[in-house]
């Protein structure tokens, strides 16, 4: 340890000047003068004091990212969410149809370009992500065309859908740690409380219809175990300022997904 080095020089450690084959580390440990042991003490703990620990870290990027996202969340949105409300609380939304299919229009737009992207793979980090059963941009597809189906004008995209698909595309070819953090919490999020959603929703004006959006092949815990494992790989690789870097951007992913969320209302 370099904090030591000064010290030994001012003042032998140890009673003998070289270690013996068969003594132990422990032994000129417990040999040295007891104000000589404080002061290596000390320096071990100041050593593992100045190494950071990032909630979560221990169990993976995930739970860093997972730990960040929560702060976020509101209190109706999911048990750890810390924020308080804003606007009117879930239970007593009034969606419109009309709002809703704005809300699936825009949400298959950003959903359409982040498969895109993945597909493309201009980083070969996000050829890890290519058709892990998250996807939604098809079942998407076959929602509004029932709705279509029901009599219902399918609305083009809006300013919050096309806004938030814009930013993730021109994210997506600079910066792979920032659009990884969109890929996460946008998938993530839908799969628990984008799901209560979509029930409350269903049973205020679709009757209790269960939309393909919010139905998966196979055991959605299961495929989402695996995209949490390919994220902690792929993280694996980032220095702690690219890990840094995609926590930041955590906040812009709930601003953009907000927006497109309180089309649900409008």
């Amino acid at each position: 340890m370099s904090s030591i080095t000064p010290i030994s020089r001012a003042q032998p450690l140890f009673k003998k000047p070289q270690l013996g084959a068969s003594q132990k580390p422990q032994a000129h440990f417990l040999s040295m003068p007891k104000k000589s042991r404080m002061v290596v003490v000390a320096a071990t703990t100041a050593a593992e004091k100045g190494k950071k620990r990032y909630p979560g870290e221990a169990k993976g990027f995930v739970e860093e990212m997972r730990f960040v996202a929560m702060k976020l969340h509101t209190k109706d949105q999911a048990k750890e969410g810390e924020k308080d409300p804003q606007g009117q609380p879930l239970a007593r939304w009034e969606p419109s149809v009309e709002g809703y299919l704005r809300f699936l229009v825009d949400s298959k737009l950003v959903y359409d370009t982040l498969e895109r992207i993945v597909d493309k793979a201009a980083f070969p980090e996000y050829a890890e992500f290519k058709n892990t059963g998250l996807e939604r941009s098809e079942r998407l597809a076959k929602d509004l065309e029932w709705f279509k189906e029901q009599g219902h004008a399918i609305p083009e995209p809006s300013s919050p859908g096309i806004n938030y698909a814009q930013y993730v595309e021109e994210l997506s070819e600079k910066d792979p740690p920032a659009f990884i953090c969109h890929f996460y919490n946008t998938y993530f999020a839908h799969s628990a409380g984008g799901r209560m959603i979509g029930r409350k929703v269903a049973e205020k004006i679709l009757n209790g219809k269960e939309l393909e959006f919010y139905q998966w092949e196979g055991e959605l815990s299961q495929l989402l175990q695996n995209v949490r494992d390919k994220l902690n790989r792929v993280a694996e690789n980032w220095s702690r300022e690219e890990k840094d870097h995609c926590l930041e951007e955590t906040e812009k992913s709930f601003k953009f997904s907000g927006e497109i969320l309180r089309l649900v209302l409008s």
